[in-house]
């Protein structure tokens, strides 16, 4: 599969969002690892978590635990996989969320992803979620006090706008390699933090890529444009919609959720597609 990076790290240029497969309708366990399986057998070598993806709060960090068991057992070589965390968005086990951005939890919390993914670092550790209680710089600080004490190998930010992508920066010292954000046909307004990000040589990871659980099957049918194109293409148009957003810019790392190994194989196909400019021009606009 073609690659991307984060960071000096090289990765697949589609990544696994494990969210489907740890709240509410989650699969068995037997299908989740198939799909983390059939994932890493295509070449996929980024896979994105937090320890929020859960169902109860006596689960907390399900997904984590769920995706480095499934890696474990996985009969290849694993050395180039690179597993992104994030900390700082919280599921009380009732189905809402709350946020907690204090730089005591946010360490205690990076610690216990630690120990349930297992290995001497985190590879990528994200700050899911601002929390408005604190001051956006106390929470990024504790991320850059991970970085620099060697708990996390590379560090991030989720759902954050250019002001504050600019603020993780400096208090990295330059050292923010990725920033994940909402980014789909139905939701465009993360353009400008996807814009600055190729502008800084930052990965940008779109997350719900294809809409949402709920939404991504009925892509083509919301979205005509990209149902035209592929229907053109002989493709879904899940794979146009990824296609898509690869075009946007080389920094541009999707991350699609699957809880199917159907899902992933469909997904993958998208790093091998090339859009003309006829094409990108329509999706634009629709």
């Amino acid at each position: 599969m073609k690659t991307r990076t984060i960071g000096d790290v090289e990765v697949s240029a589609i990544g696994l969002g494990g969210m489907p497969m740890s709240i509410e309708g989650r699969p068995d366990e037997a299908r989740s690892i198939a799909t983390i399986h059939a994932a890493l057998d295509l070449g996929v070598t980024l896979f994105d978590t937090a320890d929020a993806y859960h169902l109860t709060a006596t689960d907390v960090g399900h997904n984590e635990s769920l995706i480095a068991k499934a890696i474990a057992s996985w009969g290849g070589d694993a050395s180039k996989v690179l597993v992104a965390t994030k900390g700082g968005h919280l599921r009380p086990g009732d189905g809402s969320w709350t946020v907690d951005g204090r730089p005591e939890y946010l360490k205690r919390a990076a610690e216990a992803s630690l120990a349930r993914l297992g290995g001497d670092a985190i590879g990528l550790y994200q700050f899911h979620r601002p929390d408005p209680e604190v001051a956006y710089e106390d929470s990024v600080g504790a991320i850059r006090d991970l970085l620099d004490a060697g708990t996390i190998r590379m560090a991030g930010i989720s759902n954050a706008n250019p002001q504050q992508i600019r603020l993780a920066q400096e208090i990295l010292g330059g050292r923010l390699v990725s920033v994940q954000n909402q980014f789909s046909p139905a939701f465009r307004s993360s353009e400008p933090e996807l814009e600055l990000c190729d502008e800084l040589g930052i990965a940008f990871l779109p997350w719900s890529p294809l809409g949402g659980i709920r939404s991504a099957g009925s892509l083509g049918d919301r979205f005509a444009a990209f149902g035209r194109v592929a229907a053109d293409r002989g493709l879904t148009p899940q794979v146009v919609c990824l296609a898509w957003e690869l075009a946007k810019s080389p920094r541009v790392i999707p991350i699609p959720g699957a809880s199917r190994p159907e899902s992933i194989t469909n997904s993958v196909q998208a790093a091998e597609v090339t859009l003309s400019a006829e094409e990108l021009s329509m999706l634009d606009a629709a």
